[in-house]
C-alpha cells in the first residue's frame, strides 16, 4: 500500500522516494510485523484464554509436557495477522509472487484453523480428518502448479527448477509431473513444519531462519546481474517476495516472544500449516524446490524421523509380531527429550542446526 501511494508525494518532499526501494520496504515490513505481534499478542492470548481454547496434551509424550495442558493454542492467528498486514502495507500488491504467497499463507492457515477448532473448541480429538486435511493441502499445491503452467509469471520455463551445486544444470519436469511435484512440495513442507511444532519456540525459530534465507534468495533472483553472476534463476519481480519472506520472519519472531519456554501460547495447526505452506510456496515460486531440502534441513529431519519410526514399527510388527522403534519417540526432538536433554537445550541446538543448513544453502551459490 505504501509503495503505491507514498512515492506520489515525492514532489512535496524527496524523503517519500525511499518507499520505492525494496530494501527500505523490507526493513519496514520486519519492524511492522514485529510491532503487530508485540502489540496484539497479549490481546490474542487473553481472548484465547477467555474462549477456553487450551492445548490438549496426550499422555504418550514426555511427562514434562503434561504441565502444558490448557495453555492457549491457535496462536497462529497472530502470525498470520502480523505477516499479512505487514505485507499488505509494504509490498507491491500488483506483484504475482506476493499475491500467491499471501493466498498460500491464508489458505493453509484456514485448514489449520479448522483442524484446531474441531480439536479444541468442539472437543473432537482427531480434529480435521487427516485425509481431508491432505485434500486441502494438495488442492492448493496442484492448483498452484497448474496455474504456473497456464499463466507463467517468470520468463523461464514454468516446469524448470534449479539444482543445488550446479549452475548449468536444471531439472525440467513434464507438465503433469510438475503439477504433482508442486502438490508434494506444498503438502510435504506444511506437514514437516507441523511435525516440528512440538517444543516451545522450535517451529517459530526455525521458520524465521528459513524465511529470511528465502527472502535473501528472492532478492538475488530479482536482481538479474546478481542472479547471473551466482548462477541462480533471474526472476524479474521476485524481489518483492523478499518483503513477504521477512514479514513472515518478523511475525514468527514476534510470536516467539510469547512462545519461548515456558510458552504462554502455542501456534497450533493454524500457525504450523500456514508457515509450512508459505515456505513451500516460496520455494516453488523461486524455482528452488530442491534447495528447500537444504534450507529446511531440520524440518526434513523431523518428517523423516516420523516416516522411519512408523514404517519400521509396522514392518517389525508384521514380521515379528511386535512393533519395534528406531527412536525413543518421534518426531526426533522428542527422542532427545527422552534422552534427558532439557527442552530449551533441544530447541537451541535445533536452531543452531537450522542456521547451519541455511549457511550450507548459501554455500551452494558459489560451489558450482
Amino acid at each position: 500500500m505504501f509503495y503505491h501511494f507514498l512515492p506520489g508525494f515525492s514532489d512535496v518532499h524527496m524523503v517519500f522516494n525511499v518507499f520505492r526501494y525494496l530494501t527500505f520496504r523490507a526493513a519496514g515490513a520486519v519492524v511492522t510485523s514485529l510491532l503487530i505481534a508485540f502489540v496484539f499478542g497479549p490481546m490474542v492470548i487473553r481472548r484465547l484464554r477467555l474462549a477456553n481454547v487450551g492445548q490438549v496434551v496426550r499422555d504418550v509424550g514426555p511427562e514434562s509436557h503434561l504441565a502444558k495442558a490448557g495453555t492457549p493454542t491457535m496462536g497462529g492467528v497472530l502470525i498470520i495477522l502480523a505477516a499479512s498486514v505487514s505485507t499488505l502495507l509494504w509490498a507491491d500488491l500488483t506483484n504475482a509472487y506476493v499475491l500467491i504467497a499471501l493466498v498460500a499463507l491464508l489458505w493453509m492457515g484456514a485448514i489449520g484453523f479448522l483442524d484446531d477448532y474441531l480439536k479444541v473448541v468442539q472437543g473432537k480429538t482427531r480434529g480435521l480428518i487427516a485425509r481431508y486435511k491432505m485434500v486441502g493441502q494438495w488442492t492448493f499445491g496442484l492448483g498452484l502448479g497448474l496455474f504456473l503452467i497456464l499463466y507463467p509469471i517468470s520468463p523461464h520455463s514454468s516446469t524448470a527448477t534449479s539444482v543445488p551445486f550446479f549452475s548449468d544444470v536444471q531439472a525440467n519436469f513434464i507438465p503433469f509431473a510438475f503439477v504433482l511435484f508442486s502438490g508434494l512440495v506444498v503438502s510435504g513442507t506444511s506437514n514437516a513444519v507441523n511435525f516440528t511444532d512440538g517444543l516451545d519456540g522450535l517451529a517459530a525459530g526455525l521458520t524465521a531462519i528459513s524465511a529470511v534465507t528465502f527472502g535473501i534468495f528472492a532478492y538475488i533472483a530479482g536482481r538479474s546481474e546478481w542472479a547471473d553472476y551466482l548462477g541462480f534463476f533471474a526472476l524479474p519481480g521476485a524481489g518483492e517476495l523478499a518483503i513477504f519472506a521477512v514479514a513472515l520472519a518478523g511475525a514468527a519472531i514476534g510470536f516467539l516472544w510469547f512462545n519461548a519456554h515456558p510458552a504462554e501460547v502455542f501456534m497450533g495447526d493454524t500457525g504450523s500449516l500456514a508457515l509450512g505452506g508459505a515456505i513451500g510456496v516460496m520455494a516453488i515460486l523461486l524455482k528452488a524446490e530442491f534447495l528447500l531440502v537444504i534450507v529446511g534441513g531440520v524440518f526434513v529431519m523431523e518428517m523423516l524421523s516420523v516416516i522411519v519410526q512408523t514404517s519400521y514399527f509396522r514392518y517389525t510388527r508384521a514380521r515379528f509380531g511386535e512393533g519395534r522403534r528406531v527412536f525413543r519417540m518421534a518426531p526426533i526432538h522428542h527422542h532427545f527429550e527422552k534422552l534427558g536433554w532439557p527442552e530449551p537445550k533441544v530447541v537451541t541446538r535445533f536452531w543452531i542446526l537450522g542456521i547451519l543448513f541455511a549457511m550450507l544453502a548459501f554455500g551452494t551459490l558459489k560451489i558450482r
